[in-house]
């Protein structure tokens, strides 16, 4: 006999009262993306900057706006103005307008290529579009090199004391690797990077700039770093990826390693956990990659063939690890 349904429960008019408020939230948070467009587009963080404090107390500068600011780079935090402009630019509101329609399709393309028909990466958007193609660009620099120097100061020591070598896998201009060697000069680091990302960067003599493709090979380095790049692939190519590092090492005995740098979620909650949460759905819009939780990157670099990794530390929501070959 079929079991019998279940009582629902009508809501208190209170609770219905909050679930409006409720809903009203969630259909206008894009109204605060736009507001901070806005904000950023007319300067407004930098302005408030210039006034020396002089600025009346509501429009005193917030941790957010310091990292808005014009050629003011905060403890190592470049200028994050790229990261708000990619991000609340038609290309990426429109792609993620078609999540409904993209989920009823049977593609293996993200819904940022299924609608533009270019990736992020492989340089079909600067064809297309490059004024947005260099906003993209500039908005992958500010976020790769943020936080950096505060990883060398937290943990420097264990991951770079005694290298002699290291590969910046996908290093872009350098940043990465030329504050490793300011930190400890006896390291020879090596910028890998796509040959359009490196053929724009003039040689400096602090580091080596290498043009390749981290699916094919890297360099051979007593250890590499990778750092928020896998974030953007899928499980499948972060084992190419990390094979590919891996035949770049040496032994564990001889000191070879791959420092990883990536989002680790967490099940804290929290302004940061749901930081980590939207940029899990934006790496689905965007790229075909997504973030992982501590459980998740211990499945990847064991297929990846490695045999032991530490997570050396939590510093936001950045996971900074030592894998082991």
């Amino acid at each position: 006999m079929a079991a019998e349904a279940q009582q629902l429960t009508v809501p208190t008019e209170a609770e219905l009262l909050q679930g409006q408020a409720d809903l009203w939230r969630h259909s206008l948070y894009y109204m605060t993306s736009m507001a901070f467009q806005c904000a950023v587009k007319l300067g407004v963080p930098t302005t408030i900057h210039s006034l020396g404090g002089a600025a009346s107390l509501p429009y005193r500068l917030t941790p957010v706006s310091w990292l808005l600011l014009d050629s003011v780079a905060v403890d190592g935090h470049p200028n994050q103005t790229p990261i708000v402009l990619a991000a609340t630019s038609r290309h990426c509101i429109e792609a993620a307008m078609g999540l409904s329609d993209w989920f009823q399709k049977d593609v293996v393309a993200s819904p940022f290529e299924d609608l533009h028909g270019v990736t992020l990466f492989d340089g079909s958007m600067a064809e297309q579009d490059p004024e947005i193609d260099a906003v993209f660009n500039d908005a992958l620099a500010s976020h790769d090199n943020s936080g950096f120097l505060t990883v060398l100061r937290e943990c420097g020591g264990a991951l770079f004391q005694g290298l002699e070598s290291l590969t910046d896998c996908c290093g872009g201009d350098g940043t990465t690797a030329r504050a490793v060697v300011e930190a400890f000069p006896q390291i020879k680091c090596t910028v890998l990077d796509l040959p359009k990302v490196i053929d724009n960067v003039p040689a400096d003599g602090v580091v080596n700039y290498v043009a390749g493709d981290m699916f094919k090979s890297v360099p051979p380095a007593q250890a590499v770093l990778i750092k928020l790049v896998l974030h953007h692939w899928s499980d499948e190519d972060c084992v190419k990826i990390l094979a590919q590092c891996k035949k770049a090492i040496p032994s564990r005995e001889e000191g070879g390693k791959v420092i990883v740098i990536d989002i680790v979620v967490d099940s804290s909650s929290g302004p940061t956990h749901e930081a980590e949460l939207l940029m899990d759905v934006a790496m689905m819009v965007m790229t075909n990659g997504r973030q992982r939780d501590e459980t998740d990157w211990s499945e990847i670099f064991t297929k990846a063939g490695f045999s032991d990794y530490k997570l050396l530390k939590k510093l936001g929501a950045r996971g900074v690890f030592d894998v082991y070959p």
